[in-house]
């Protein structure tokens, strides 16, 4: 009896002292914003089955972060308003990747369900008030990061107008993936047909077939990125079949403007869309330009996008201008050349990509940096010499090899800074010098990454790692 006493005592200090060194980081329950029982549920099932505690801590802080502070859910009007993070204004892309892992969970959770209904006709309604536009305000509240020329006054719902691809590949994405793990059809009503008829003027007008469109964006600033060149029009480009980006999922402007990661995840989502408007709403007529579309741009993309590398041989480039010029690189930010597997799986076994991803992961890409505290890519956004975790998640997310995936987890563990949260960047030589302490799409991908981890069968992976 006194034996086992003991050791109870022993076992209840060791609980005691991992609780003091893995505070809980979330917010007290009454000051969460959202809560679902299903995520809830996840986290409980989840986390004790992770050994290393620091996995389980970072998991448990990590995964309901948007939740937590950022979904601002109104029961009435059944929309859902998602802050970035520490930025009050909803990115379109942003959104639509942080809620992303909890669709899969919402089946058995009504009110996640309405939840993510509700992010999903909120980005719908945004797209349609400015499809030019990659963040909006909660409202018409009329504030701005920055006052710019971008052709037309600067409507009050809009907090940055900055066209990108991508605000509207993600949330057909996220409509898709809804549909297909709910059976629910009632989101695909008159607002998404009219989406859809934006989005393919919007890339339509964007091939440039028919001039530069009128479209531009002009900034007064010292940053050369946050503006575009020849009076804001940016550079010129061939009209290809390829849909022109004027800004990056960093919200770094394009040097070239046919931005490749983006234009395949164009072809992806337009696939989806022409899936659900033939099964769903019986607009063959839609359905038709989608998938028409959507062939014009592969085809462009095979013949354009690829590139003979003098180490790596054929890849595909960063971006590129259908004049045979091309801008060889790769950025963190989603979609990146490195992500293309995590959005699109089936080119996971494509040879180009294969390829392309072992060069963007080498001294090769002018943004991929390697130091003391660890290595990744970053990009122009934050400056030279500073990794996104995203990068180092995205290695994990398209690795087959189980060492490469520990590796990734085991810097990834490294480099929080000790918060127990996955930051914007940090310095490759110091992990304490990061940006954004609050990055809630950040935070869930890491959750989401667990996960996946733990569905595909590997925990004993992550419980291996002794960090």
């Amino acid at each position: 009896m006194k034996k086992a006493l003991i050791v109870l005592a022993l076992g209840l200090a060791s609980v005691s002292a991992c609780a003091q060194k893995y505070p809980d980081q979330r917010p007290a329950p009454q000051d969460r914003l959202f809560t679902s029982d299903a995520v809830e549920a996840k986290i409980a099932e989840v986390a004790p089955q992770l050994k290393n505690p620091k996995i389980a801590w970072m998991f448990r802080n990590c995964f309901p972060n948007t939740l937590d502070t950022t979904v601002h859910y109104d029961e009435e009007s059944g929309l859902t308003f998602v802050y970035t993070g520490d930025i009050h204004a909803m990115w379109l892309r942003d959104s639509g990747a942080q809620v992303w892992p909890y669709v899969a969970l919402c089946e058995g959770d009504e009110k996640l369900q309405k939840m993510l209904a509700g992010v999903i006709r909120q980005q719908f309604t945004l797209i349609n008030i400015d499809p030019y536009a990659n963040a909006f305000n909660q409202g018409p509240t009329g504030d701005f990061g920055d006052p710019d020329d971008t052709g037309k006054p600067q409507d009050p719902n809009v907090f940055e107008r900055k066209w990108e691809i991508d605000s509207h590949c993600y949330p057909v994405r996220l409509a898709h993936h809804y549909w297909k793990v709910t059976g629910d059809s009632s989101i695909f009503d008159e607002l998404w047909i009219k989406t859809v008829e934006t989005i393919l003027e919007t890339f339509t007008t964007q091939q440039r077939k028919e001039g530069d469109g009128p479209y531009y964006f002009l900034r007064v600033t010292d940053r050369q990125l946050d503006t575009k060149a020849r009076v804001g029009l940016g550079h010129p480009v061939k009209a290809v079949g390829l849909i022109a980006s004027s800004f990056r999922p960093s919200d770094d402007a394009t040097q070239f403007e046919f931005l490749v990661p983006s234009n395949f995840f164009a072809v992806s989502i337009l696939r989806q869309a022409a899936e659900i408007l033939a099964d769903v709403n019986g607009r063959a007529d839609l359905a038709v330009r989608c998938t028409a579309l959507a062939a014009e741009v592969d085809a462009a993309l095979k013949q354009y996008a690829i590139v003979n590398h003098p180490a790596f041989g054929d890849i595909y480039a960063y971006e590129v201008d259908g004049f045979g010029n091309a801008y060889m690189m790769d950025d963190a930010n989603v979609p990146s050349l490195l992500s293309l597997s995590y959005l699109i799986p089936e080119m996971a076994s494509d040879p180009i990509y294969k390829r392309t991803r072992d060069y963007v992961w080498s001294e090769y890409n002018p943004y991929f940096f390697r130091g003391k505290a660890g290595e990744g890519i970053g990009g122009p956004h934050i400056g030279k010499e500073v990794i996104w975790p995203m990068s180092i998640m995205m290695k994990a997310f398209t690795a087959t090899d189980d060492a490469e995936i520990k590796a990734c987890m085991e810097q990834l563990l490294r480099t929080d800074a000790g918060t127990g949260f996955i930051h914007e960047s940090f310095n490759k030589d110091d992990a304490r010098d990061f940006t954004r302490p609050w990055f809630a799409w950040q935070n869930t991908l890491f959750g989401e990454l667990v996960l996946k981890l733990v569905e595909d069968g590997k925990l004993p992976l992550l419980n291996s790692i002794k960090q």
